[in-house]
């Protein structure tokens, strides 16, 4: 039988591109999708009967409460969702890989270019939680988490990505203020699905961080949108951090992958160039690199 992995989150939007990209990069799994409204995650009894029925030999953990405005307003359900449900899995799934999908925010964003060593100290809630549960994970050698910043895409609603919430808010007709002095290394969502389903073929357990190769402040992102999305145009506003009224939001979480890189059988892209090799080539913007394939 075909080893059986199992994707949380799978609505989500890294979870919508695993799925897509199973039969190109993951050929000889059986995949088993879980969506929120498959399972509630945080009813612990119906997620031990379920590990149990589907007996899996991997699992890819996404599920996330991920905007940062939500953890501040709802603490106690972002501990619940971001540390004790990837406890919980972590625990069922001791005895087999587990990936667990963490985020930049765990860094407080004052230097950039954060290697995997580097002391990890986050200032937002959702940073904390994110933190918490990497150290619960990390406690078993067989478990992975790999730390991912700024996902570029697009979903089947239309609602999960950065760059669906710009377009939309254009649309509407309002502005779009993007900060100058705000970095990024922004990735699409098909490259760090095949990085991940790579790693979990390697069965290298441990630490790492993947995103793009460039360093972009979020108005540099919106510029490099301007040719695939027409929409934007007139739309976007420079502005500075400095006016950021709301939760805390790091300043640099550029993450130095050089780590994850010399497992990979290929280069990670960077945000520009890929947007640059798609449009040279006519092909969709968040379908797969030539330089992927």
């Amino acid at each position: 039988m075909a080893p059986r992995v199992i994707i949380t989150g799978a609505a989500g939007l890294i979870g919508q591109y695993f799925m897509k990209t199973a039969a190109r990069w993951a050929p000889g799994w059986e995949i088993h999708r879980l969506t929120r409204a498959d399972l509630d995650l945080t009813d612990f009894s119906s997620v031990e009967r379920m590990w149990e029925h589907l007996n899996p030999s991997a699992v890819i953990h996404c599920a996330a409460m991920s905007r940062t405005k939500d953890c501040e307003q709802n603490p106690k359900l972002a501990l619940r969702i971001n540390r004790e449900v990837t406890a919980h899995l972590a625990h069922l799934s001791s005895d087999i890989p587990f990936i667990f999908l963490s985020s930049g925010e765990v860094f407080d964003g004052r230097r950039g270019w954060y290697r995997e060593e580097d002391e990890a100290t986050p200032i937002n809630f959702y940073g904390k939680t994110k933190l918490e549960a990497e150290q619960l994970v990390l406690q078993n050698p067989r478990h992975t988490v790999v730390r991912i910043v700024l996902t570029a895409g697009t979903s089947q609603n239309g609602d999960r990505s950065f760059v669906e919430d710009m377009c939309r808010t254009a649309r509407s007709g309002h502005p779009v203020t993007l900060f100058r002095d705000e970095f990024r290394c922004p990735l699409p969502a098909g490259a760090i699905a095949r990085a991940i389903w790579e790693l979990a073929e390697l069965q290298a357990p441990g630490l790492y961080h993947l995103g793009g190769r460039e360093r972009l402040s979020r108005w540099e992102i919106g510029q490099a949108l301007l040719a695939w999305y027409p929409e934007l145009q007139g739309h976007l506003r420079e502005g500075s951090a400095r006016a950021h009224a709301g939760a805390p939001r790091p300043t640099d979480l550029s993450l130095n992958c050089e780590k994850l890189q010399a497992l990979l059988s290929f280069p990670i892209p960077g945000f520009r160039s890929w947007l640059t090799d798609q449009k040279r080539e006519g092909i969709d913007v968040w379908d797969y690199h030539p330089g992927l394939s």
